[in-house]
């Protein structure tokens, strides 16, 4: 039975455009004392579950972002590309308390951290977006640690606000999704990026 691949990593569309995501405006019926809004949820799944999850809620049109990287695979002697979540079994939500109950009840949820800082989890997932459309390497990073806040001044990048860390003698710019102390790094040149004050 051949797997099938995710046809997208979010709904909708404008999800993470630089204007507020249409979702996000507040769904209710006028009878209803009860606007429900919508906010961002991270859903902590079962391995190997986060495409699953992703095509479900895709399915029934709940708003979620799943990060996805290329990884090239060797299968029997043929180089194969995959699309693999950039943070492992972590799938961002956004959603009313009914869609996330309606995520929770698929069975491929282990746990979910609740997000204290809607907007700025929002910027770091715009932020992590432009490094992957970029479609250059990146290399995950874990556990990361305070360094050199600088912003890229000129370049496919420019504005983008990160980290400068060291890989191997590399310059690397660091985007982190500081909810989850991870992110992603891409190698750059120093000279075209300027510390932030």
């Amino acid at each position: 039975m051949p797997f099938a691949e995710l046809v997208t990593n979010y709904f909708p569309e404008d999800l993470l455009d630089g204007s507020p995501p249409k979702a996000s405006l507040a769904l209710s019926v006028p009878s209803d004392p009860f606007p429900k809004t919508r906010q961002w949820w991270v859903l902590h799944t079962k391995h190997q579950q986060e495409k699953a999850l992703a095509r479900q809620l895709l399915s029934i049109g709940i708003p979620f972002y799943l990060p996805l990287v290329s990884k090239d695979h060797l299968i029997r002697g043929k180089r194969v590309q995959s699309q693999i979540p950039l943070f492992g079994c972590y799938l961002f939500l956004y959603g009313t308390d009914e869609e996330y109950l309606l995520a929770i009840k698929t069975n491929r949820v282990i746990s979910v951290l609740n997000v204290p800082d809607q907007w700025q989890l929002l910027h770091d997932l715009r932020r992590l977006q432009r490094l992957i459309m970029s479609g250059r390497p990146l290399t995950i990073e874990k556990r990361l640690q305070v360094g050199q806040k600088v912003r890229v001044r000129r370049g496919p990048f420019a504005n983008i606000e990160g980290t400068i860390i060291k890989r191997r003698g590399t310059s690397r710019l660091l985007v982190a999704v500081d909810f989850l102390q991870q992110g992603a790094s891409i190698a750059i040149d120093d000279f075209v990026v300027e510390p932030i004050a």
